[in-house]
């Protein structure tokens, strides 16, 4: 959920704004009651974390064929008829 927040407020408070859209929390700024802007975590570097870790996961798999013992494909086909 998104907190508004008064455009002359944000630009006081714009470095523990930005400290707390690093921890995940989003603002909505606004001018005279009306919202104008969206101050939101960036998608830009978890992104690509995430594709990172599933691309190792994927050459793992590809490179091992098996997690913990457990054979992935077989499972996925376990319940396909």
């Amino acid at each position: 959920m998104k907190t508004e927040i008064g455009s002359y407020e944000a630009k006081t408070k714009l470095p523990e704004l930005l400290r707390q859209v690093q921890k995940g929390k989003s603002f909505t700024i606004t001018n005279r009651g009306k919202a104008v802007a969206d101050l939101v975590p960036s998608e830009g570097q978890s992104s690509k974390d995430r594709i990172a870790a599933v691309e190792r996961m994927q050459a793992f798999i590809r490179d091992h064929g098996r997690i913990g013992g457990v054979n992935i494909k077989e499972l996925i086909e376990e319940g396909r008829d």
